[in-house]
């Protein structure tokens, strides 16, 4: 008799704004490797247990997934230090628009020739800045991509067994004050704020991959109805525009509502944000860098 105990996740993160690594490049972007694998146990009934065990593990490999791709080639070069084979991947999935985060899409797209390309069709018609500092445009250059590769999500839906796209999240809880700074630019050449209709969250198995959570982490959380064991992405509170007040208070309500979820942060999350959270959620919450395994 064979039986399905738990599908296993192994996560490596690519590219990041921190390493702790001297082998790894950084930059202002994001990108992690996702590998799921069926864990199984078989049980025998005509096998003696005492001389057997009774129990052999056997893995199959169901999905290797590049959650987005970062700014520039930083992903690719860090994957080969680790020995990670990015031919092999069979799907990229591309958070929204903004170019440190599918930057890198056009690298990818040279050195994989099979995998499947998730992302928002806003995403990919979008003109996008930004106005900290200087306005300045985060627009992606998306590379040509063959049609049938291309995964174009308008709704929330389910890509795959176990593998779901959560797209045009509902906007109940404030999102970050962040967004303030970020712009569409529209038919007429006006800069208009950025409504992050483009973002999309991926689920996976019971990890939710919330990119920069420009929609807003609660937000993403309340959209996603699948039960959530892990949420890894940033949370784009690095402006410094949230009290500390509030930071608290989002602090608490995750850790009140979500007790049995575990939180991995980094990139546009900021260090200060981090350790405010930290403060109140404990181990609930950890940060992650480049070179990062999570097993």
């Amino acid at each position: 008799m064979r039986k399905i105990i738990n599908h296993w996740l192994k996560w490596t993160v690519l590219s990041d704004n921190r390493s702790d690594d001297s082998r790894l490049s950084t930059e202002h972007g994001l990108s992690i490797f996702l590998q799921t694998t069926n864990e199984r146990e078989q049980y025998d009934a005509c096998i003696n247990i005492a001389e057997r065990g009774g129990v052999r593990r056997s893995q199959t490999v169901r999905h290797k997934i590049l959650l987005d791709t970062g700014a520039s080639d930083v992903f690719i070069r860090n994957a080969e230090q680790l020995s990670i084979d990015l031919s092999d991947v069979d799907y990229v999935f591309i958070s929204h628009g903004h170019s440190d985060h599918a930057g890198g899409l056009r690298y990818f797209l040279e050195h994989n020739q099979k995998a499947q390309v998730i992302v928002s069709p806003d995403a990919m018609s979008g003109k996008f800045f930004s106005k900290r500092g200087n306005l300045h445009s985060i627009t992606t250059e998306w590379p040509e991509i063959d049609e049938d590769r291309l995964v174009l999500i308008d709704q929330t839906c389910e890509i795959l067994e176990d593998l779901h796209a959560i797209a045009h999240i509902p906007q109940i809880n404030p999102m970050p004050k962040g967004n303030r700074n970020l712009y569409v630019q529209d038919a007429d050449g006006n800069y208009i704020h950025d409504d992050f209709r483009h973002e999309l969250a991926l689920y996976v198995d019971g990890l939710l991959f919330t990119g920069c959570a420009h929609s807003g982490l609660e937000n993403i959380l309340s959209a996603c109805p699948w039960p959530v064991h892990s949420v890894v992405g940033g949370f784009h509170l690095l402006d410094g525009q949230e009290t500390d007040d509030e930071i608290k208070a989002l602090a608490q309500r995750l850790k009140a509502k979500y007790s049995e979820t575990q939180f991995y942060t980094s990139h546009c999350t900021g260090d200060k944000v981090f350790e405010v959270m930290k403060d109140v959620m404990g181990e609930q919450l950890q940060s992650f860098r480049c070179g990062t395994i999570i097993a």
